[in-house]
């Protein structure tokens, strides 16, 4: 237990993963009431409309691609990080305003769906580089995990509280409490004192370049390792279809169950469990690589097809745990094996890729998702994320074939 653990022995660490808890339940709060409020109030059902929202979420980290790994290493994470949290607040601030006034229509849904990706475009490789700044290499790969198993925990506990909120008071509370959450990691930011990391003017003891460091090394580095290669290309086809189960889980709840918003946050939070298990399971282990990503790829896309012909709410939500472990195991393994293999002077910037690339293909795979979802069902779109999992596994183990490795 120690050793899954031991990176909180690090007390800026400690500190910085308490508050980071916080905003995290507050951003599952908020993602819980947004995806509740498109389908079941703004679109009359539609599991697209729903898609278009995590698309335009996720579409900025494609847009912005050359420049936010290139302000995660060029200026001060910390700094960097308060204004971004600042922003994302203000923005939540904004839609419960709206909301509670009955002013939120589906159309400003959507530019706010892109203003928050915009926003956490240049948070998120930030926030990921500036935990590496904070423990030692050797506890990199454990802190990764335990920041899983944070935001996976919050996971669970906000969609359970947002869909009684929901019920009992408004989705624009839910937003409110999401703009509260805020405050304690921009105060905990502020009071950390991490070193600044000003990675971008010295590239040349590492890379024998001078300051002029262009923003594509990283694609220039990643092309040079086969095995980041392989990694985020089975990442960008798992996120099409593995990393949309919101939209699975509102079209399952809506059309399939017939349920209220209380029960769409209960399966939320059902997932988040086996989540936790997988991060849990990935801490204890030190070496990330292709072998153990593409089993876990073979094990979601099982669990996917069993999942999708399951005709039980109970049942059903007893796969979602095991869907949410295998998912973690997946994503969690592949975070690790691309910070332990990329080199301080451009980890920002691989980062900022492989963020990019997974959100990239959640951004088409969401309005696909939803599109299956409204045209066969949720049970045949659900089916589909199997298929595509087992395939990016199939990558996987054709690379290792050709490497040689039995």
């Amino acid at each position: 237990m120690h050793k899954t653990f031991r990176s909180l022995s690090n007390p800026q660490y400690r500190l910085w993963a308490m508050g980071a808890f916080v905003s995290n339940i507050g951003t599952w709060l908020q993602r819980t009431a947004q995806d509740w409020i498109v389908i079941a109030e703004l679109s009359n059902g539609n599991a697209t409309a729903v898609g278009i929202v995590v698309a335009l979420q996720f579409a900025p980290q494609f847009i912005f691609l050359p420049i936010i790994g290139w302000a995660a290493d060029y200026f001060d994470r910390r700094k960097l990080l308060i204004v971004t949290q600042s922003l994302r607040g203000l923005l939540a601030l904004v839609q419960a305003i709206m909301i509670l006034n009955g002013h939120l229509e589906l159309w400003h849904m959507y530019i706010f769906a892109f203003l928050l990706g915009c926003f956490t475009a240049f948070d998120t490789p930030a926030r990921h580089a500036f935990v590496a700044d904070l423990v030692a290499d050797k506890d990199l790969a454990n802190a990764v995990s335990l920041n899983s198993i944070s935001f996976n925990s919050a996971r669970m506990i906000g969609p359970a509280i947002a869909g009684f909120l929901i019920l009992l008071m408004g989705a624009g509370w839910v937003f409110a409490l999401n703009a509260l959450s805020f405050i304690p990691i921009i105060a905990i930011t502020y009071m950390i004192k991490a070193k600044p990391v000003n990675l971008l003017p010295s590239v040349e003891s590492d890379s024998s370049k001078s300051s002029k460091a262009t923003l594509f090394d990283g694609f220039h580095y990643i092309r040079q390792r086969p095995d980041m290669i392989i990694a985020i290309t089975m990442f960008f086809f798992f996120a099409m279809f593995g990393l949309n189960f919101t939209v699975y889980l509102t079209s399952m709840t809506v059309h399939v169950f017939t349920g209220n918003s209380q029960q769409f946050g209960i399966l939320m939070s059902i997932m988040a469990v086996g989540s936790i298990v997988g991060a849990m399971i990935t801490a204890n282990r030190e070496n990330p690589n292709v072998r153990f990503i593409s089993f876990s790829a073979i094990g979601f896309g099982g669990i996917a097809l069993i999942a999708s012909i399951i005709p039980n709410f109970w049942l059903f939500a007893v796969s979602l745990s095991l869907i949410g472990m295998t998912t973690q195991l997946f994503t969690t393994s592949v975070h690790s094996l691309i910070q332990l293999s990329a080199q301080k002077y451009i980890r920002g910037r691989v980062i900022a890729i492989l963020l990019a690339t997974s959100v990239g293909g959640s951004a088409i795979g969401g309005p696909l998702v939803g599109w299956t979802a409204d045209l066969l069902g949720a049970r045949w779109a659900i089916a589909c994320g199997g298929i595509i999992a087992l395939l990016t596994a199939a990558l996987g183990l054709r690379y290792l074939h050709q490497r040689g490795d039995k």
